[in-house]
């Protein structure tokens, strides 16, 4: 048998004393085979999804990262290593700065539109005592539709001769007008896209609230304590960590926007509504230049990988990164 470790505790510090071996040497044979056997089990379960992970997400990331070293096009297996010049194009090309000007917006929208609203119908449907569980599956719906259905929907739904918003403007008397025009576009595409995920977001932010110990919730009512102090000084503040994976969420999706923009406008008229993605898509399938296009993929990993860690170390409670 193992002995027990005794712990000493010296200026604050915790040492461990040596582990040392009391039994015979036939219950140390067993208790290896034990825990090797163990192990045998964990890494049997464990290797299928490893094997997924490295063929299906670290190599294909490795290869991208390799060819944005390269001069690879035309998916030709001829290439020449040329360094960071696909890079070094990035900071001159003007459809990247509009890309990335778009990004940008729509994030913003996404956060201010998403977050906050879903947020507040979920402080609203928590004060609810009948319609829980209605209004949890009607704001989840649109979830569960395609994005390519949707896309496809407000592109009718912005169209010229037969759109619904202009068929409402010839009703009223007025000429109908071309509604995606290079200033408009990048936040027409924008609106169905935050339409979208609302009802996602509100349910795990209405899953956070129920994780709120009842006592708390009590104690403040018994206080009389209004609705808007409980959520602004009590249910919020204890949704800290929920808001930070939110916004997380957000921003990482923001990045992987694109069946939607192409749907609608395919990133025109004149790249305006040109996403990092769709761009990046564009210049693989389009301009059949993959190593330009793995440029582009890796910049838009990083980015979220970065805008991700800032928004967790500052909205995330501190004591999660203590």
């Amino acid at each position: 048998m193992i002995k027990d470790v005794p712990r000493h505790k010296m200026s604050g510090h915790i040492l461990k004393t040596p582990i040392f071996w009391t039994g015979t040497m036939d219950e140390g044979r067993r208790w290896i085979l034990m825990t090797l056997k163990k192990r045998k089990t964990f890494w049997i379960f464990l290797l299928p999804a490893m094997i997924l992970i490295v063929v299906f997400l670290i190599y294909p990331l490795g290869k991208t990262f390799y060819y944005s070293f390269t001069d690879w096009k035309n998916f030709s297996v001829k290439m020449n290593f040329i360094g960071l010049k696909n890079y070094k194009r990035l900071f001159s090309d003007p459809v990247i700065r509009v890309s990335l000007r778009n990004t940008f917006i729509m994030m913003a929208g996404v956060i201010l539109f998403q977050v906050v609203l879903s947020l507040i119908l979920a402080l609203m449907v928590s004060e609810t005592k009948h319609g829980f569980k209605f209004f949890r599956a009607v704001y989840f719906i649109p979830i569960l539709i395609s994005a390519t259905a949707i896309g496809l929907m407000f592109r009718l739904i912005y169209g010229y001769e037969y759109g619904l918003l202009n068929m409402v403007r010839e009703w009223f008397g007025a000429e109908p007008v071309v509604w995606i025009t290079k200033q408009s576009s990048i936040y027409l595409v924008s609106l169905p896209t935050m339409w979208q995920y609302v009802g996602f977001y509100f349910v795990v932010f209405l899953t956070g609230m129920t994780k709120i110990p009842v006592d708390i919730m009590d104690s403040a009512i018994l206080d009389g304590i209004t609705p808007f102090q409980k959520a602004v000084y009590i249910t919020i503040p204890m949704i800290r960590d929920v808001i930070a994976s939110v916004v997380i969420l957000v921003i990482s999706g923001c990045f992987k926007v694109f069946d939607m923009v192409y749907v609608i406008t395919g990133g025109g008229p004149m790249n305006s509504s040109e996403l990092l993605s769709t761009y990046m898509y564009s210049n693989a399938f389009r301009n059949y230049n993959g190593a330009y296009a793995s440029a582009i993929s890796i910049v838009m990993i990083v980015m979220g990988v970065v805008l991700s860690a800032i928004v967790g170390r500052v909205i995330s409670p501190k004591d999660d990164y203590m």
